[in-house]
């Protein structure tokens, strides 16, 4: 097996809310940078794993419809995790579908198109990772702040992707025979920094009350529908502003809370009610306009055992990966092990 910097993806069509998303950049925050980063870090290291990656690597993070690819210079390998599939145009004229959960070659010349994120997140990864120039250590977008993805912008048709290509004289692909899962159930929260800025009623309608995603939402914040919390005056609507991180919720005059994302600013000056804990900080991602939502308050042990837990589920799924050989090859090392003759004929003139 063989990877060079070589490979190179072509933006036909950037799609809506496309960006090139890793890890992040923690440890920039006292700067005024974002952690930024993907908004679903399971999710997307699955894609990886199912890529051939160690973890880590950049990837294509989708977030509606409308992406499409062709490999400039190849061959590329490819995974999709998530709900979402794509149609594998390849350049002898064959078409044919390409699921998520597992990986695929693709040869110079091959474009691929990708459907709908069905429930507002998915991934696409590359064996290698996309190699864009980093900044502050991180090949994250970030347009806000003009920092990658590509040249501090959105994506545009006719950007190019460098990628490793991928060449190996084994056939055989990833796969897994089921998808990564998040939990249902409500979203688990901490309350506070600041929940005495709100009437012990607000606190209990905040937990109680079902809310809903509303269209205001990108990177950097969703902002809820539901009933308005009630501040305990109008002085306690505001703040000195401090620090906030993804997952806080804040809860502005209106009464009606802001969820922050990845992308949220680094200081806020609207009191925070509660914060979503980290392992549940993927399932925003997935929550699309209209969705309904509940929280529930948890202690700082039980998140901390919920995200063991999920590390925990994670590494159980990807045991389940395994190799396979995709139409048109012929697994020789199978071939060869197998007991193809099990007996003798005699042939008689």
């Amino acid at each position: 097996m063989t990877r060079t910097a070589a490979g190179t993806l072509e933006i036909l069509q950037p799609g809506f809310g496309t960006t090139v998303q890793d890890r992040g950049r923690p440890g920039h925050r006292h700067e005024g940078i974002p952690l930024s980063g993907w908004l679903d870090e399971p999710l997307a290291e699955a894609a990886n794993a199912l890529a051939g990656n160690n973890g880590g690597e950049a990837v294509l993070e989708l977030r509606g419809m409308g992406t499409e690819l062709r490999v400039q210079a190849g061959p590329v390998r490819v995974a999709l995790a998530g709900a979402i599939a794509a149609k594998w145009l390849h350049a002898d004229g064959k078409n044919t579908a390409l699921p998520a959960w597992q990986s695929a070659t693709l040869q110079a010349g091959d474009r691929l198109v990708l459907g709908m994120a069905e429930t507002g997140c998915a991934y696409l990864a590359v064996a290698g990772g996309l190699r864009l120039p980093p900044q502050l250590g991180s090949r994250s977008s970030y347009w806000r702040a003009g920092l990658p993805g590509l040249l501090g912008r959105a994506l545009r048709p006719g950007d190019l992707l460098p990628c490793s290509t991928w060449t190996s004289p084994d056939p055989r692909e990833w796969r897994t025979p089921s998808p990564w899962a998040l939990p249902d159930g409500p979203i688990r929260v901490m309350l506070g920094p600041q929940e005495n800025h709100f009437r012990p009623e607000a606190i209990a309608a905040f937990l109680n009350a079902e809310w809903e995603a509303t269209p205001e939402q990108d990177r950097m914040g969703m902002r809820l529908r539901g009933s308005a919390l009630q501040h305990v005056d109008a002085a306690a609507a505001d703040i000195v502003s401090d620090a906030v991180t993804p997952g806080a919720i804040q809860v502005p005059a209106n009464g009606l809370p802001i969820v922050l994302m990845a992308d949220s600013q680094t200081v806020g000056g609207y009191p925070k009610v509660a914060t979503v804990i980290r392992a549940d900080l993927p399932r925003l991602a997935h929550l699309k306009p209209g969705a309904r939502l509940r929280f529930k308050a948890v202690s700082g042990a039980q998140a901390r055992q919920a995200l063991e837990n999920q590390r925990t589920d994670w590494t159980r799924w990807l045991a389940t990966r395994e190799t396979f050989v995709p139409p048109g090859f012929v697994d020789e090392a199978a071939l060869y092990g197998s007991n193809l003759v099990s007996g003798m004929l005699r042939a008689e003139p």
